[in-house]
């Protein structure tokens, strides 16, 4: 994969739908290249983190495993993310400072998609992480009303992101998606808050995406509909 381009497999809308039970391997994202991306895995049980050619899985209650050859990813957002504007000493006092610190770094590219990667010490951290379908095509709007949040303080670690335009709403999440992993390897999330001081920002511009979809009578059984409340409220 070429520097700073972006490779998406599926649609948020399909995670809407319930569309999850199978997907690529972890050996077949990573053959995607990349070194950072976030998603989810099979019947959405957790979140996906890819940092640095590892997939991590950020479990219920916090924990982290590193995903095998057994797993199955049914939506994943990946790229060969090379910083072309970084940095330091960042003060995030909230995560819509996050966007105010994107948007000083790259001024005007609303309609064009950001990937970014925050690193430090953090004050303070909150994640959820989706728990995993009770029964088939169990929508990610109806799983959100389930999640485990949990909160972390004082802890170092990584950010991976990526700033979505608005018009791009159910293909991935509009504006902001952030997912954390601990410098352990060992707690993290999908990020609903963060603060901090002294953090490093490093970000993107991201010109072309390319988009890999499933081919099966699950997904293409879906009404893809775009859930935009749906969305909103379950991706914080």
């Amino acid at each position: 994969m070429e520097p700073n381009h972006i490779h998406q497999f599926s649609l948020l809308n399909a995670l809407m739908d319930g569309v999850v039970s199978t997907g690529l391997t972890p050996d077949q994202l990573l053959q995607r290249g990349g070194n950072q991306g976030l998603g989810t895995f099979a019947r959405m049980n957790g979140e996906l983190l890819m940092l640095e050619g590892r997939i991590y899985q950020l479990q219920a209650e916090g924990s982290v495993r590193e995903a095998d050859s057994s797993d199955r990813i049914p939506f994943a957002v990946s790229t060969n993310f090379v910083s072309e504007k970084r940095e330091e000493g960042v003060e995030l006092s909230g995560k819509t400072a996050v966007d105010e610190v994107l948007e000083r770094l790259c001024p005007g590219k609303k309609n064009l998609f950001l990937s970014y990667r925050v690193g430090g010490k953090f004050e303070y951290v909150k994640c959820r992480t989706v728990r995993g379908q009770e029964y088939d095509g169990q929508s990610l709007s109806e799983l959100g009303e389930k999640q485990s949040v949990e909160e972390y303080y004082d802890v170092e670690g990584t950010i991976i992101g990526f700033r979505t335009p608005k018009n791009w709403q159910g293909f991935g999440v509009a504006g902001e998606h952030l997912h954390f992993i601990d410098a352990g390897r060992s707690r993290g999330g999908h990020v609903l808050e963060v603060r901090g001081k002294g953090v490093q920002v490093g970000v993107a511009v991201a010109r072309n995406v390319h988009v890999e979809l499933p081919d099966g009578e699950e997904f293409n059984a879906a009404k893809l509909v775009t859930d935009d409340a749906g969305v909103k409220e379950v991706e914080g």
